[in-house]
């Protein structure tokens, strides 16, 4: 699919993101917006699942580790087909397949039902030791946050990657810089993550616009380093896409009402 097509898909979502969370009333934009471009060149262009075959044993797997982020899953997997554009009119009710966090007993397409910190990755990693086992080349993508990598989870996952030369595993920070009660710096400084992330056994890429379609496919098309995972450092933008969220983190968890939500569809018309 060429860059404008994706970045097409990227807008469409961003309004799925928009138009889901106003109607709920409740929900997680920010970094729902900010993790868009990764979900979407993943689910387009990257990964091996199909719609009409999802539970495919040698598919590739997505987790999101940072659940709360379900929007930008949810837009992305009705864009690809997974099912019908009616269902994101019940996000967040009883009973909807459309759940706060990703429930993998009620989507299609969700891998793993996510939302406790720290979890997904830890799922994620022991998916691609599985894979390792019996011999299938598919590959594991998590994407995971900044709140989430103060989790101990986190890390004891990334060592265990490292030990088991999980080099089918993909990594990708979702780095935005805003966690639910403020700045990395002000609530938890992540220090220098590239570095961590170096130090405990990763190939590590950092991606400076993770909001530029281009760059991010740049860094999930670069080859695996062999016996090493790899985790991909995308500098992002929370609330990208909407003037008035970007860089904002009262939109960690809040839902635009009807008149805010108008004047971000407009400007995501394109």
């Amino acid at each position: 699919m060429e860059i404008r097509a994706l970045e097409e898909k990227a807008r469409l979502v961003r309004q799925d993101i928009i138009r889901m969370t106003s109607k709920a009333g409740s929900g997680h934009p920010g970094g729902s917006l900010s993790c868009t471009d990764t979900l979407v060149a993943l689910y387009f262009e990257i990964m091996n699942v199909d719609p009409a075959n999802e539970k495919n044993p040698d598919r590739d797997r997505f987790v999101l580790s940072k659940g709360h982020a379900a929007p930008a899953l949810y837009g992305t997997l009705c864009e690809r087909g997974f099912f019908p554009r009616e269902h994101l009119e019940t996000f967040r009710q009883y009973h909807s397949i459309l759940q706060g966090h990703p429930d993998v007993k009620k989507c299609p397409g969700v891998d793993a039902s996510t939302g406790s910190l720290g979890q997904g990755i830890s799922m994620a990693v022991g998916m691609a030791l599985a894979a390792k086992h019996l011999g299938k080349s598919n590959r594991v993508y998590t994407v995971i946050g900044d709140g989430e990598s103060q989790e101990g989870l986190v890390w004891e996952a990334s060592m265990a990657a490292a030990h088991y030369k999980l080099d089918n595993l993909t990594v990708i920070l979702d780095h935005n810089g805003l966690q639910i009660d403020g700045s990395n710096d002000e609530v938890m400084s992540l220090g220098d993550i590239k570095a961590k992330a170096v130090a405990f056994g990763y190939d590590v890429i950092e991606v400076a616009d993770g909001n530029d379609m281009q760059q991010v496919l740049d860094a999930l098309r670069t080859p695996p380093c062999p016996g090493k995972p790899r985790y991909i450092l995308m500098n992002t933008v929370k609330g990208k896409g909407v003037s008035f969220m970007e860089n904002q983190v009262a939109w960690h968890g809040k839902a635009p009402d009807a008149e805010l939500a108008a004047q971000a569809l407009k400007e995501l018309e394109g």
